[in-house]
């Protein structure tokens, strides 16, 4: 039997599978859901054997555990270290889903659930290709171990310490990763560069009370107006971030990032009519795929304060927040860049107005030269499915322990991603084309084979 006739003859059994798995609502971020995290653990491990890893154990953490196992039985061949994660994202608002989140649902030749492509559809291809070599060549073509965590969407903070600790159970010689995209039906990418990021949130005080915006409007500071200024100063009219030193570390563009965009036709027009825009916006000089793969950005994710209900309060707040979130490139340091953000509030800061800011994540930027040969091999198992060769991307997201995987075990990572971008990762009604289930499974038999 072929591959591709053994994953259709087996496609219902495992698309069973799979929903037993997605079924378990391992929200990381949510404490109500740490016994479904445990669940979700024994699962995985519970898969791993049935799929013939050896060694298969689970790590407990400070958070949720990390699942690992190995078959190893391939002397003189390359060692790969499969990364995933189990854990899902939170899925407000309920009431957008056209079908529960955790009562997986086929429509369309589409898997609807929360966690079908980030990351359980996607990291469940890697179980059962390696069981399929199992059940077909009676062996690996590979030295396999998997190291699937619980704790992705909470920026990992446990697996740092945990590959630093079991360096040598996990030394590998490359890291493979499906947890990002193709650029749309029919057209795969490997991402070979993930933006870094940086977090915080801002406070700003004035008096000690609410006061009437009669009896002391004009004449008393007003904790919305500070923020606001404060907000303004951080771009100027160019759309460049305003804040002195931002952009050491940030490399300059090649001409091979520039052939590598113009290779994907990316059509700006397009976006704007998908998005009902009139135009978009940016750091003038770079258009739109520069701007969210290759340069750093600082935006504001939430602005509040003041009376936010129905009608008119004549109010002047005492205090305003805004949360900020950087997209850091090349050697940005994230810390530096926090604590120059933090000095530029302080420095544009308005009198009569308190400041408080609490630095949040971090996380470097991670990059991979597309030539290395580990890379070129994935592009060639796409070509041999999908009947194209995949295409070089820079990716505007983050997967903060990508960079970390990399530079601890010393080894290249490869993302081959399996989704699409529109399949509603972390909103409701998310979703898995199950054209890149049956591809995805035959794209990665292809490349560990090609090892």
């Amino acid at each position: 039997m072929d591959y591709q006739s053994y994953f259709q003859s087996n496609k219902d059994k495992h698309l069973q599978e799979l929903g037993e798995l997605i079924s378990i609502p391992s929200i990381s971020a949510l404490s109500e859901h740490k016994s479904d995290m445990n669940r979700a653990a024994e699962w995985v491990a519970d898969s791993l054997r049935r799929a013939g890893m050896e060694q298969v154990e689970i790590y407990p953490t400070d958070g949720h555990p990390i699942v690992y196992g190995e078959h190893v039985h391939a002397p003189g061949k390359p060692t790969v270290l499969v990364y995933g994660h189990y854990d899902v994202q939170p899925v407000d608002p309920l009431e957008l889903w056209e079908s529960p989140p955790f009562e997986p649902t086929i429509r369309d030749n589409k898997l609807f659930a929360r966690g079908a492509t980030d990351d359980k559809g996607q990291i469940f291809l890697h179980v059962k290709a390696a069981e399929a070599l199992l059940q077909l060549d009676k062996e690996l073509p590979v030295n396999l171990k998997f190291c699937i965590e619980g704790e992705e969407e909470v920026t990992s903070p446990n697996l740092p310490s945990f590959l630093t600790e079991h360096q040598d159970k996990l030394a590998a010689d490359v890291v493979l990763i499906s947890d990002t995209a193709l650029l749309e039906p029919g057209k795969p990418a490997i991402c070979t560069g993930l933006r870094g990021l940086c977090s915080l949130e801002v406070s700003v005080r004035t008096a000690n009370t609410d006061l009437h915006s009669g009896t002391y409007g004009g004449g008393v500071p007003n904790s919305l107006h500070v923020l606001v200024d404060l907000l303004a100063s951080l771009h100027d009219k160019q759309g460049r971030v305003a804040v002195e030193g931002f952009y050491e570390g940030v490399p300059e563009m090649t001409d091979l990032i520039r052939e590598e965009i113009e290779k994907l036709q990316f059509s700006e027009e397009g976006l704007k009519q998908t998005l009902a825009l009139d135009t978009l916006y940016g750091e003038e000089g770079f258009g739109f795929i520069a701007r969210t793969g290759v340069r750093p950005t600082l935006e504001l994710n939430g602005v509040y304060g003041g009376f936010q209900g129905e009608g008119t309060k004549t109010v002047i707040p005492k205090e305003a927040h805004a949360k900020i979130t950087c997209r850091l490139v090349g050697d940005q340091d994230p810390q530096d860049v926090l604590d120059k953000i933090e000095a530029h509030l302080q420095a544009q800061l308005l009198p009569g107005a308190k400041l408080e800011v609490k630095q949040l994540e971090r996380a470097r930027a991670f990059s991979i030269d597309p030539s290395d040969p580990m890379l070129q091999k994935a592009a060639d198992a796409y070509e041999k499915v999908y009947g194209t060769r995949a295409l070089f991307t820079k990716d505007g997201g983050s997967i903060p322990i990508v960079e970390t995987l990399s530079r601890v075990l010393k080894a290249p990572a490869v993302m081959m991603g399996f989704g699409l971008p529109n399949e509603n990762l972390h909103a409701p009604n998310e979703h898995f084309h199950l054209e890149n289930f049956d591809k995805g499974l035959l794209t990665i038999v292809e490349y560990l084979k090609s090892l």
